[in-house]
């Protein structure tokens, strides 16, 4: 049985996170902003069926999605591009591939104890996070 990822999630770390936000092309004003927040994370799960929350002082974004299903996402307030996402399990790990106008583009999340570990890619970038549940 997959992990349960549902509960509410603080960043306690962020690895490459100016790399990563460069890679989407974020400008320099919100990037020297973005290294600043500490966001958190609400994730409801039923199932393969996942509704993630992040919250932060400066934006707040909504994704909803079905494992193995393939959907528009829009990353308004994120970096502003729309691309074709599919998530499936790899074992344990969601991972999610982003076709869009950056290649290489997607994430990763999988639990170890009381820790939500997010690894997220583009072009050749990698930001690695560290949650803690709240």
């Amino acid at each position: 049985m997959p992990a349960d990822f549902s509960g509410t999630w603080n960043l306690l770390s962020s690895d490459n996170f100016e790399g990563y936000m460069l890679a989407l092309g974020i400008d320099f004003a919100t990037r020297k902003i973005a290294k600043l927040l500490k966001p958190q994370k609400v994730i409801e799960q039923n199932g393969d069926s996942f509704t993630i929350h992040t919250y932060s002082s400066l934006r707040n974004y909504l994704v909803t999605f079905k494992v193995g299903e393939e959907f528009d996402e829009d990353n308004k307030g994120l970096d502003n591009k729309k691309c074709k996402s599919l998530v499936t399990w790899d074992n344990d790990r969601l991972t999610c591939v982003q076709k869009g106008e950056k290649k290489n583009r997607g994430w990763t999340h999988w639990i170890e104890g009381d820790k939500l570990h997010l690894e997220m890619f583009c072009e050749g970038q990698v930001c690695k996070q560290t949650f803690q549940r709240a």
